[in-house]
């Protein structure tokens, strides 16, 4: 089947069992991009717009990224537990077969729209301050309140990236400097928390008066408590913009609003962390393409950002992070 007539089938089979689902005609259903194991689609059901969170009929990510991927009743799970602390998160609507429904946000998502669109100006004063406040009422949801998810630590972490070096006979010095730099810099473990996993520009919804809503939940786990906060600190999610929180804030705003637990010489460690993980995921990007896994120009794209990540780490560890 033609690829054009294939999206055409999916899309009205889709329809169609969201309408039985729903209970009400379902139309204008388009594929949205992110999501790293789930799809996302938006769709018109009476007067309203919703969003359909679904499991792809194929498993069509490395596997590094499935296996740390919560699954889809987890994950809204997690939405509703957010929302209910005063996290801004979508409204979960339904469940349906093989995902859920949630409420469409009104907002921005793409970076680069929210660093410069005039209309976003006020919104771009205050997002240091609302992530570290959304971050800080996460981090109130007690482990034992929540579904099971994946522990992952530092230490479980590298080991994971030194394996699959190895396993790619990949030469990475300097991503091998920043694993040493992290072992031999660690600092001592605290409670671990719920952790988002991937709390950055293009996962935030952003409206002309500030945060609206925090989306793409798959990668969250239990943690530490500053990796969010480090991971929204790399110089990638900055989209060439000068403010290291996101490119539009300080630090130290960041870590007033979150009110403590975390210092900044926490938060460094995790910048550094931070990075190497992002420079981890570039490759594993790059090799699922090499392997002819999924053929993707952008995937091979993301793999010349290697490069960039081992420059910030040098940057970051030469100027004495941590």
């Amino acid at each position: 089947m033609p690829r054009a007539a294939a999206g055409i089938s999916v899309t009205a089979t889709l329809e169609a069992e969201l309408g039985l689902a729903l209970g009400r005609p379902v139309s204008d259903l388009e594929r949205l991009s992110g999501g790293t194991s789930r799809e996302t689609w938006r769709f018109v059901c009476g007067d309203r717009r919703l969003i359909l969170r679904r499991d792809p009929e194929t498993a069509d990510v490395p596997d590094l990224f499935q296996s740390q991927a919560i699954d889809r009743d987890t994950e809204r799970l997690l939405i509703a537990l957010a929302g209910a602390v005063g996290v801004p998160v979508p409204r979960i609507e339904a469940v349906v077969p093989h995902g859920y429904v949630m409420e469409c946000l009104a907002g921005e998502t793409i970076p680069r729209r929210i660093l410069r669109d005039p209309a976003l100006a006020e919104a771009r004063t205050k997002l240091a301050g609302e992530c570290g406040r959304a971050l800080a009422g996460l981090q109130t949801l007690a482990p034992d309140r929540l579904p099971p998810l994946p522990r992952l630590d530092v230490p479980s972490q590298i080991a994971a990236w030194r394996d699959l070096l190895d396993r790619l006979g990949e030469a990475r010095p300097v991503f091998e400097l920043a694993m040493t730099w992290l072992e031999d810099h660690r600092p001592a473990p605290l409670p671990e928390v719920l952790v988002h996993g991937d709390f950055r520009l293009g996962n935030l919804m952003i409206g002309p008066f500030g945060l609206v809503g925090v989306l793409d939940w798959e990668l969250a786990h239990l943690g530490d408590p500053a990796e969010d906060l480090g991971w929204l600190c790399v110089r990638s999610w900055r989209f060439g913009a000068p403010e290291p929180v996101a490119g539009v804030g300080r630090r130290v705003d960041l870590l007033a609003a979150f009110g403590g637990g975390v210092d900044a010489a926490r938060l460094a460690y995790f910048e550094v962390f931070g990075t190497l993980r992002w420079g981890m995921i570039c490759l594993i990007q790059v090799y699922t393409h090499l392997s002819s896994a999924r053929r993707s120009l952008e995937l091979a794209a993301i793999g010349r950002r290697v490069s960039e990540t081992e420059y910030d780490l040098l940057n970051l560890i030469g100027s004495g992070a941590g």
